[in-house]
């Protein structure tokens, strides 16, 4: 690590320009902009730096810049020189799939579609991303019906050439077989211009064409030609259908959105042309080293356009946010299409709804990143030495579980207990508890319960001698095995319950945490002040993936069980209703909800009802109904029904 005082720069001019931090080895570590050089860079040598910042600034060994003439310029050299040294600490985002382009050879002697993934190659002609790639291959088949350009590879039309033989795609109409000297090479090649005049100008063009040649063609009763060109209409429609919304057709341009969600962001894009989505793409912020403040739209937008044609940059671009150089940008794109491009924030319409639509797109495509990040190894494995390191344990926690308490009110209350090992979620050893309310009436007091019961369960397991339990065939409990590392949904209130626990169990060798939501703060036994962990930690990431975890599944046997609870007091009241038919009502139907949603048959069909029981439920659920929303209108003073104030 080096001094940044070492290396600070004196004399630095007071204009734009881009900078570029290096490290010991000589190698870009960051690549920075500014309009005004010498206040920018003074920032990276203060006192108070951010602590990504801080990192860079020390591993850093040296500084140099570049004036340029305007922030334009420097826009574009910041762009040019993130691509070429790729900087650890800049902003990247990283493409998160490989969609599929439809690609024609046109300089070819004889042009050849195909579907590809690969990189753009000079000499092809790409149309897309498409993000369905079902779509694609369904709009593909219906492309070879009316347009048959070769798509076979080259061993395979050269093998062809030699044999003098087509193949099965020229026998069933899908290929005008120039191999074989059907057509000629420029028969073959006005095919092809054709083909790619119709996808550059979409199917608004060729549908009513094929529409005359079908009356055309059943005018002169070539009924068989017909029904052909009758059945490409249909599959062209039908493709249409499978990559075009309800959009306007007047509706044109990209349609950008960046999705945050702590401390991970991703960024979708929908490209969408005469009211038609023709593809749409998703990149992964890579935050792991980014410097705080860095201008993530800048940084997506290279991503999407430093390699685009100019024909593929539309006139104008939709985002979701304001961005911080916006005229910088429209300036760079405007130089990359040779044309005008507006940058824009639409506030209502049907602009702002797609906006929501590439917005969950992002957002899903970041819990799919998250979602296999949280099963990387590496990344479990680092986590776990974070924690071991940041709560001074004296043992990696191998073994985590984490308790959370459920209740509203003080009534249902439940509890549950998630299990991770190794990092990873073991949801076979879940557990949920039953809270018993009569010596357990607040959050700490349910705490203190369910540890008391779960390290009962252990000890008793411990106890027990694991020879004899196999000489009977039996196994030990699941509870027989020790958490390393004990974490609470809560503050200090909650972790003194846990450790009390404890105490009275004689358990020394288990470590304790609690995560208090309102400002994720980690709180230790005995501690006054809570432990604040880097919210780029892994160790923090890993603590609040297991938190959320217990939660979601407190959550839901709570409402399972509150549910339960009200059927059974709404069915004590029904008469003729014993134990076999309440059972059969909460197995059938679960919830009040769904017991007052169900129609009088429905009720018959349930086992063990029958039609005079369920009449009496009916009749018992729709009285029941009729008053609560009588008491609501005398409540209110106003009839629901029609809005008269009474």
């Amino acid at each position: 690590m080096s001094d940044p005082a070492s290396y600070r720069p004196k004399e630095i001019p007071e204009l734009p320009g881009v900078y570029r931090f290096y490290n010991g080895k000589d190698k870009v570590i960051y690549v920075g902009k500014a309009k005004n050089l010498k206040n920018r860079l003074t920032t990276y040598f203060g006192s108070n730096l951010a602590r990504k910042t801080h990192r860079m600034v020390h591993e850093a060994v040296r500084v140099d810049w570049t004036i340029v003439g305007t922030e334009l310029e420097a826009l574009a050299l910041e762009f040019s020189w993130i691509k070429q040294y790729q900087p650890t600490y800049n902003v990247q985002f990283k493409d998160d799939k490989s969609y599929p382009y439809l690609a024609i050879s046109m300089q070819d002697e004889f042009p050849r579609i195909f579907i590809t993934r690969k990189e753009k190659r000079p000499g092809l002609k790409y149309f897309g991303p498409y993000t369905n790639a079902w779509a694609l291959r369904n709009t593909y088949e219906v492309l070879l019906k009316v347009f048959p350009v070769r798509s076979c590879s080259e061993g395979n039309f050269k093998r062809a050439q030699r044999s003098k033989r087509q193949c099965l795609l020229g026998d069933i109409g899908k290929c005008a077989a120039p191999c074989v000297g059907w057509v000629t090479p420029t028969e073959h090649r006005e095919i092809a211009v054709k083909l790619d005049a119709f996808m550059e100008a979409g199917m608004e063009d060729i549908l009513p064409k094929l529409r005359d040649e079908m009356e055309l063609a059943a005018s002169r009763e070539e009924f068989e030609r017909a029904a052909r060109i009758r059945d490409q209409i249909e599959s062209f429609e039908k493709a249409q259908k499978s990559t075009q919304g309800n959009l306007s057709d007047d509706l044109d341009g990209d349609f950008i959105s960046i999705h945050e969600e702590g401390l991970h962001a991703a960024g979708s894009i929908f490209m969408v042309r005469r009211g038609s989505i023709k593809g749409s793409r998703s990149w992964i912020v890579d935050q792991e080293r980014a410097l705080e403040g860095d201008d993530q739209v800048a940084s997506l937008f290279f991503s999407i356009y430093s390699g685009a044609a100019p024909a593929d940059i539309p006139s104008e671009i939709f985002l979701n946010r304001e961005p911080s150089d916006q005229i910088a940008l429209e300036g760079w794109l405007t130089g990359l299409r040779g044309a005008k491009v507006a940058i824009k924030v639409p506030q209502r319409g049907e602009k702002v709804e797609l906006l929501q639509t590439v917005d969950r797109n992002a957002h899903y495509a970041l819990i799919q990143f998250l979602s296999k990040r949280a099963t990387d190894a590496a990344v479990s494995g680092k986590a776990l030495l974070e924690i071991e390191e940041q709560l001074q344990l004296t043992r990696t926690p191998l073994r985590i579980e984490c308790f959370d308490i459920s209740n509203i009110s003080g009534t249902s209350v439940v509890a549950s207990m998630v299990v991770f090992e190794d990092g990873l979620a073991k949801k076979s050893e879940y557990r949920r508890f039953i809270i018993d309310t009569t010596t357990a009436s607040d959050d700490t007091r349910a705490m203190h319960q369910v540890i008391t019961r779960r390290m009962k369960r252990f000890l008793n397991d411990r106890a027990a001698d694991e020879s004899d339990v196999a000489e009977i065939g039996g196994k030990l409990s699941k509870f027989s095995y020790p958490p390393q590392l004990i974490v609470v949904d809560g503050g200090a209130p909650q972790v003194a319950a846990a450790q009390r626990a404890l105490d009275e169990l004689g358990i020394s060798d288990i470590a304790l945490c609690g995560l208090a939501k309102r400002l994720e703060e980690v709180w230790l036994p005995r501690n006054s002040d809570p432990l604040i962990l880097p919210r780029t930690s892994e160790g923090m990431y890993l603590l609040q993936r297991i938190r959320d975890e217990a939660h979601r599944f407190a959550i839901t046997f709570h409402r399972s069980r509150r549910s339960k609870v009200m059927l059974e007091s709404v069915l004590d009241d029904i008469p003729q209703m014993g134990r076999s038919r309440r059972a059969a009502l909460l197995d059938r139907f679960g919830s009040v909800a769904a017991l007052r949603k169900a129609s009088l048959h429905e009720l018959a069909l349930t086992p063990g009802i029958g039609q005079k029981i369920a009449e009496t439920i009916f009749e018992y659920l729709q009285h029941q109904r009729e008053g609560s929303e009588l008491h609501a209108t005398d409540a209110k003073g106003i009839d629901m029904q029609t809005g008269e104030i009474l």
